[in-house]
Order: C-alpha cells, then sequence, then structure tokens
C-alpha cells in the first residue's frame, strides 16, 4: 500500500503499476496456465508482426474459406490477449468474415512490461490501418475504451479510424470510476489520487472526469450492442445502463449467470455477436430488454 508516502511519490507509482499489466489485481493466480491453454487455439491463424507508432505488435488473421465478405476486429481486455478472444474465431470466419486479433502492447506476444491507454490506442488505430477498412469490432472490458476511441479519433490520436459496427462486452462506462477504485486498492490519499490521475491526463491528452465510453460513443456513428453479465463482479452492469441511456442508437443484450471473463465463452454470447456482425442475410438484430440465461 502507498498510503504512507509523499502523494507526489504515491502518484507516479501508483500510474507505474497501474500501466503494468502483469501486476494488475484483476489478474488471476492461474493465468498463465489459462494463457497456454488459450494460445492453442491461434494454431490455424496467420501470424502478422504489425509497426505501430509505440512499438511493434503480434497479430494474428484468419481467413474465411473464400473472399472475404468484410473483416472484424478482436479487441482483448487489460491483463488479456487475444488467445482469450477465440471463441469468436471460428463461427465468424465460417460467416465468410475475415478475423483480426491482435495483442495489445505489453500483452500477451507483443513485447514490453508497461503501456496505457494511449498506447494501446495508437497500436490498434496502427492495426486497423494495417488490415482495414474494418466492418466490425468485438470488444472485451478495457478494449471497448481502446476501440472507442480509435474510431472518435480524439486526442491523443492524430486520425480515426471508421468502424462500421460495434459489440462492447463486459464494457466500463467512466474511466474515472476505474482509477477511483484502482486508488482505493492501493489506499491513496485524496492529493496522491490527483497526481495519479495528472499522470494519466499527461499521456491521454484529456481530463480523466471527461472520459467515457458514453461520451465517445456520441462522436461515433456506428451501430451498437452492449453485452453484458448482470454478476460481472469486475464491471458492474450499471455500467452497461449508463451507456445505453446516454446513447439511444446502443442496445443492451443482458445475461443471467455469466461474470466478467466467461462471458466470452458462452454459446449465447456468440449467436449475439454472429447476429449482429454476419453477413446480410442473417436476422437482423433487436432491441433485447430481458436477460438471457447464461445456460440458453
Amino acid at each position: 500500500m502507498l498510503d504512507g508516502l509523499p502523494p507526489a511519490l504515491a502518484g507516479d507509482m501508483a500510474f507505474r503499476i497501474f500501466c503494468t499489466p502483469e501486476l494488475s489485481q484483476h489478474r488471476s493466480a492461474n493465468h498463465d496456465i489459462l494463457t497456454a491453454r488459450a494460445r492453442f487455439h491461434l494454431r490455424n491463424a496467420r501470424w502478422q508482426v504489425v509497426p505501430t507508432p509505440v512499438g511493434e505488435v503480434q497479430a494474428y488473421v484468419y481467413e474465411p474459406d473464400g473472399q472475404p465478405r468484410g473483416t472484424v476486429m478482436l479487441v482483448h481486455g487489460w491483463t488479456s490477449e487475444a488467445a482469450f478472444m477465440t471463441a469468436f474465431t471460428e463461427p465468424l470466419r465460417r460467416s465468410g468474415m475475415r478475423v483480426v486479433a491482435f495483442d495489445f502492447p505489453a500483452h500477451g506476444l507483443s513485447p514490453g512490461r508497461r503501456t496505457n491507454l494511449a498506447d494501446c490506442a495508437r497500436a490498434m488505430l496502427a492495426v486497423c490501418d494495417y488490415f482495414g477498412p474494418i466492418d466490425g469490432v468485438v470488444a472485451h472490458s478495457f478494449g471497448g475504451f481502446v476501440a472507442l476511441l480509435v474510431a472518435e479519433g480524439g486526442p491523443p490520436l492524430d486520425h480515426a479510424h471508421r468502424i462500421g459496427h460495434f459489440v462492447l462486452i463486459s464494457c466500463p462506462n467512466r474511466l474515472s470510476e476505474v482509477t477511483r477504485d484502482f486508488g482505493k486498492t492501493l489506499n491513496l490519499c485524496p492529493a496522491a489520487q490527483r497526481a495519479y490521475e495528472r499522470h494519466l491526463e499527461r499521456v491521454g491528452h484529456r481530463p480523466v472526469s471527461t472520459f467515457s465510453a458514453a461520451a465517445l460513443l456520441r462522436e461515433v456513428e456506428a451501430p451498437v450492442l452492449i453485452v453484458h453479465g448482470r454478476e460481472d463482479e469486475e464491471v458492474a452492469f450499471q455500467n452497461a445502463e449508463d451507456i445505453v441511456a446516454a446513447h439511444p442508437g446502443a442496445r443492451l443484450m443482458a445475461f443471467e449467470g455469466l461474470g466478467h471473463r466467461n462471458v466470452l465463452f458462452a454459446p449465447p454470447v456468440f449467436r449475439a455477436v454472429m447476429n449482429e456482425l454476419a453477413p446480410r442475410d442473417a436476422a437482423p438484430a433487436r432491441r433485447v430488454d430481458r436477460d438471457i440465461k447464461a445456460s440458453a
């Protein structure tokens, strides 16, 4: 805990910890075992190293059997990696979509130990430009923040990459809530909390208090499906409700019996993603205002 340090030093150390994925309190004890298992599903991908302004990142491409009907990008969350998104690859690939996934800087097989929201957005923007145009994005948790920032194109980015469709899974709404909860885990005093957040504002070129998924969505003209489990223990379901309430075009699909990570491996979620992003002859998505059981 950092409560015994001078506020400026505590804020600096908190920022360094926050930007080091392997130190995250959300990383499970058996992370390495789960990662080894998940990477097995990368074997059928074409591996591609992509240069970005913040260093090279590792990307994975799954090509359909025929001519691609579009490109869908999978975006993982903080402390995760592309391998944990691979449950979506085969259904999308079989539908005729080219599927691209990649590891954020300092995640998975991309090099580095520290990164931040701004650098992850710069990396994703470069990957989008490399493989684009991007017809759809499936983003989990922190990856939703990054994907929306890339589509909005504001600071710290120098341009946007238009994304045709979004599926945001377990996405937080306000960055300030994320930083507040993190500060509590380190027992930061108010002055240290502010010092820590000033570091984030320095690299992000915008106030933490104004950074939210709902605000970014207002600048993005694309259909949006919000998928969230009511039992999410890391990003409360209220986040999904707040995003949808602030964005009339967004639709919410709520799931019972799913937490923050299990939502990525549930068949009903696969079907929701396919219904949203599959080729035009698929049934159109509709607003869902009822809960869906995870075992459906």
